[in-house]
């Protein structure tokens, strides 16, 4: 190491700013002009933009627990576009673009990495299904091809291109696919929205929401044994696997069920996995981190559960499934195991906008979405909330569809099946 980058390492002089320093925490006000419930990266994305582009700071963000510390601290950071509707191909791409430039905008790394995604076909109805993906996705500006077993083996060489006796006939290669550091993303959006004003509350749970001639005035919290009221104008929900309770507090039902989704990693690695590769008919997907380690993960729980605990039955499913694929890899350590909560709705699309209770907006239905809409949902979000029009990027994610029979229908559309 040069001596002088030495020195410039250990000296107490030189200029460098602590990016992830938020400021210390606030008495709560009795009125915000906006409430935001959940301190996760959708609900400090819309704060942020609220501030930066619409100029409304006078914001609470509340959260139960830490700073992104559920569902986005229980993911495995995927980023992608290449879904089956329309809907859902204009929504995501937009999401990909947003979030090439974060490290740029916040001016703090988020260890963004595009790395492609290969999903895999092992039957001829699956390279007709990805076939038709890749025109949807190519028609929106995506990056989305489908590909032979020859350009497969170019791709990912140390991949088994016969595992369970189901041969890999294609790929569907998604070169915009990438990952990068949740936790970073989530720790951007709120160093950028508490340097514009905006508060952030945390270890402050939001136990009721007040509704008023169907129209919130306020919400009780809970800070330690200390029970506060707060009115606010307007009121958005951002609360991942909760959803469906947190609306029932607000006085009505949301066509949502909840079910835990699991993942592990190993020890790390050389490197020698790129892309993401994932194969909805063995529910498996595989990814290799910057520091070597391999993700794994698959479909979600098949029974509703609200728990976040890891089972021996997922692990060893899910391992047998990705030791088909990497044979090798039977021979690493598994680190450790987690999970998250996924509310999924019928279609397995989001539920954006409007709700039964005026200035009561919904952000919700995201199942294993989530992450990866970060920043177009925190963007949408907050033209809705500054303008009181729903955007035309999430019309189509209404609650409203479901009893118009207007479903956005993605089911099949991730990287293993549900």
């Amino acid at each position: 190491m040069p001596f002088a980058l030495l020195k410039y390492g250990l000296g107490s002089e030189y200029p460098f700013e602590k990016h992830a320093d938020l400021p210390p925490p606030t008495a709560l006000k009795k009125r915000y002009d906006v409430v935001i419930i959940g301190g996760g990266g959708h609900g400090v994305a819309t704060a942020y933009y609220l501030a930066k582009y619409h100029g409304i700071t006078n914001v609470a963000i509340l959260e139960k627990g830490y700073l992104g510390g559920g569902n986005t601290a229980r993911n495995t950071a995927v980023i992608r576009s290449n879904y089956l509707t329309s809907e859902g191909v204009r929504f995501y791409s937009e999401s990909v673009k947003l979030f090439r430039d974060l490290s740029n905008e916040f001016d703090f790394n988020i260890m963004y990495s595009r790395r492609g995604q290969l999903t895999l076909a092992h039957t001829d109805s699956a390279i007709r299904a990805f076939r038709q993906r890749a025109e949807v996705n190519k028609h929106f500006g995506g990056k989305t091809e489908l590909i032979d077993p020859q350009q497969i083996r170019e791709l990912v060489p140390t991949l088994n291109m016969y595992p369970g006796q189901q041969p890999v006939l294609a790929g569907l290669w998604h070169m915009d696919g990438a990952t990068a550091r949740h936790d970073a993303v989530a720790w951007g959006y709120a160093k950028g929205a508490t340097q514009r004003g905006v508060e952030l509350h945390q270890l402050t749970e939001v136990t009721d929401v007040l509704v008023r001639d169907e129209k919130v005035w306020g919400v009780k919290v809970r800070q330690g044994s200390a029970e506060h009221v707060i009115e606010c104008g307007i009121a958005v929900q951002a609360v991942a696997g909760h959803s469906s309770l947190l609306a029932a507090k607000a006085g009505f039902r949301l066509p949502i069920v909840t079910y835990p989704l699991q993942a592990m990693v190993t020890q790390p690695v050389k490197p020698f996995l790129d892309p993401l590769v994932s194969s909805p008919a063995f529910h498996c997907y595989v990814q290799q981190t910057g520091r070597g380690e391999l993700v794994f993960g698959g479909g979600s729980d098949p029974y509703p559960l609200y728990n976040t605990r890891s089972t021996m039955e997922l692990k060893e499913e899910l391992l047998a499934h990705a030791v088909e694929l990497f044979p090798f890899v039977a021979n690493l350590k598994l680190m450790r195991q987690w999970a998250g909560l996924t509310d999924m709705t019928s279609d397995y699309s989001p539920i954006m906008g409007l709700s039964p209770v005026e200035n009561y907006y919904l952000d919700a239905g995201w199942g294993t979405w989530g992450f990866k809409s970060t920043p177009i949902c925190g963007k949408t979000m907050a033209e809705l909330v500054a303008t009181g029009k729903v955007p035309d990027l999430i019309k189509p994610f209404g609650v409203e569809r479901f009893s118009e029979f207007r479903q956005v229908n993605e089911m099949g559309a991730t990287a293993a099946s549900h």
